[in-house]
């Protein structure tokens, strides 16, 4: 008996054709389910898109604030730390990145609080992948206005601008020369701008799993903000961590160091030696407190490689 066309002798069908419109756009699935959540980055990396994923409400909102976040998420509302509808009104309350909410619970009153909160969709399992596929082909055509493109991919504070599309990083219009590893640093902590992330966060959302020395942290701060010239953009929080300082306070912060060079440099004319740039300037800039630039045998600390 001839073979139907597009069956394989197996009798399985062949694979769908991979769409042209992913691009590789990333796609985080929250899903605590291990077996469902395999699936479902497998298909999505076959479709062409770049999928990854994390089992709770509290990692999805990491990866949100990360320097590099998702451009859709599916989201389940059954996770084991937080409820999944509290999940979305949190994302929608820091971005406009696209929320699809695939999930077990069918009905009405569950879709109308999503859908309330700001998911762009909702789809009930069981359900078929194709289908899966079609809605974030229609949600992303839909928000495309709201995200991507122009200066969605820029972060700016301040002196300070990123460029997360092509990870480069200006002050006061100045190119600064960065690694890999501190360029995530910064834009993880500029996601926030003013808020105090600990140093578990930021070893999470920049290093992922560390097994290091916690020291590598503060030589990576110390490194960045000696780069970018204005150490006061970023803020030690002793005993908690840093935060990317408010613009007011970093612009204020900066005016009284150019206040104090000019006093030092008017000293150093006078022939005051012991009061110069040595003991008011650089010094004065960088503070005797911090820990990323604590002086050692020989010299300053050295930074680590990113």
């Amino acid at each position: 008996m001839a073979t139907p066309a597009g069956h394989h002798r197996t009798g399985r069908m062949p694979d769908p054709p991979r769409q042209p419109d992913p691009g590789g756009a990333r796609v985080l699935v929250v899903e605590d389910d291990d077996g469902l959540g395999t699936q479902l980055v497998r298909g999505l990396d076959r479709a062409g898109y770049t999928a990854s994923r994390v089992r709770t409400g509290g990692a999805a909102l990491t990866q949100i604030a990360g320097p590099t976040p998702p451009d859709l998420v599916l989201l389940d509302l059954g996770l084991p730390d937080m409820d999944g509808a509290q999940v979305c009104g949190r994302i929608r309350e820091r971005t406009d990145i696209p929320v699809i909410v695939v999930t077990a619970r069918g009905d009405e009153a569950d879709r109308v609080e999503a859908l309330d909160l700001g998911s762009d969709d909702y789809l009930v399992k069981p359900f078929g992948f194709a289908e899966l596929l079609a809605r974030m082909r229609a949600v992303r055509r839909r928000t495309a206005g709201r995200t991507g493109g122009g200066d969605a991919d820029l972060l700016r504070h301040g002196p300070l601008t990123l460029d997360r599309r092509s990870r480069r990083i200006t002050v006061d219009g100045r190119p600064v020369a960065v690694t890999a590893r501190e360029y995530d640093l910064l834009a993880f902590l500029a996601a926030d701008p003013g808020r105090v992330r600990t140093r578990q966060e930021i070893f999470t959302g920049v290093w992922g799993d560390w097994f290091g020395s916690p020291k590598v942290l503060d030589v990576h701060i110390g490194a960045i903000r000696r780069k970018l010239g204005k150490p006061e953009l970023i803020e030690t929080v002793y005993g908690v961590g840093f935060r990317l300082a408010g613009a007011q306070a970093a612009r204020s912060h900066a005016t009284a160091t150019q206040a104090t060079g000019t006093q030092a440099t008017g000293t150093q004319s006078t022939g005051t030696q012991s009061t110069g740039t040595r003991g008011t300037g650089t010094r004065g800039v960088v503070g005797p407190a911090d820990p990323a630039r604590l002086p050692v045998q020989g010299g300053w600390r050295q930074e680590l490689p990113g």
